[in-house]
């Protein structure tokens, strides 16, 4: 299943799907996907078409794959303009993973901030090539994400650079606007910014993820490349903090991002 059908498949049966083993990320499913599926599930309870602007997940534990997944959401406010939302990802009886959404109408404000200038990376044409997925050594899911490094190392390479990103786009997906569904798989398809630090393999994972969406979002497309940066604010005892953005290749601003990561090493 690609992605479109995953998240067809939260529409038709929210209370019981699975994902798929290729969408694995070591043992567990992989987390841009998980948060895409709530999102998805969270916007088949709005009374309306108001945006999300941000989303807070927090990965309780590892969704297995190929086993039945249930999602639930709560509306815990809704008003003239604003809608709290609370969903829950559970498996087995137990919850994997939470999220807060809050989803709010634009009103007319005298205040305008423009956003900081993209990142500068190298352009497409000159960065790396995609990043092949091998089975055994890639996750499972990078067979759905293309790649392309442009800014600091690869993972456990041994580069301490704080900064790390490149390219992005999803693979075997039909032409579609780019929703937010698409934006938190593009975000979370990159490894936790940690481990280029690494000289040899280790397991790092994401423990709680904020993301905040540029409204009115860019008109995007899924076979879009976007640019993506992370840096890395602090890290140690395990636990990193890092802050990152994604655009469209033009620069616009597309969403900005919040992770407390671990690493095992």
């Amino acid at each position: 299943m690609n992605f479109t059908e995953l998240l067809a498949a939260v529409r038709a049966h929210p209370d019981a799907l699975s994902v798929p083993s290729d969408w694995a990320q070591g043992r567990a499913v992989f987390g841009g996907l998980m948060a895409a599926m709530l999102y998805e599930a969270m916007r088949l309870k709005l009374g309306d078409e108001r945006p999300v602007r941000s989303l807070a997940i927090t990965f309780v534990g590892p969704a297995t794959p190929e086993v039945p997944i249930s999602l639930e959401v709560e509306v815990l406010r809704e008003g003239k303009a604003v809608s709290t939302l609370l969903g829950r990802a559970l498996q087995n009886g137990q919850v994997v993973t939470l999220m807060q959404g809050s989803f709010g109408a634009g009103r007319p404000s005298v205040v305008a901030v423009e956003a900081h200038p993209a990142a500068p990376i190298t352009p497409l044409e000159h960065a790396a090539p995609e990043l092949p997925f091998i089975q055994g050594v890639t996750p499972a899911f990078m067979r759905h994400v293309a790649l392309r490094w442009a800014v600091g190392g690869l993972p456990f390479s041994g580069d301490t650079s704080r900064q790390m990103g490149g390219w992005v786009r999803l693979r075997d997906i039909e032409e579609a606007p780019l929703e937010a569904a698409h934006v938190l798989a593009l975000v979370d398809a990159w490894p936790p910014s940690l481990l280029p630090h690494l000289k040899q393999p280790a397991a790092g994972s994401t423990l709680t993820w904020t993301i905040e969406f540029i409204q009115p979002a860019p008109p995007l497309s899924t076979l879009d490349w976007c640019r993506y940066v992370v840096e890395t604010e602090h890290a140690r005892d395990g636990y990193g903090h890092a802050a990152a953005a994604l655009w469209s290749a033009e620069g616009e601003l597309v969403a900005l991002s919040r992770q407390t990561v671990t690493v095992f090493a």
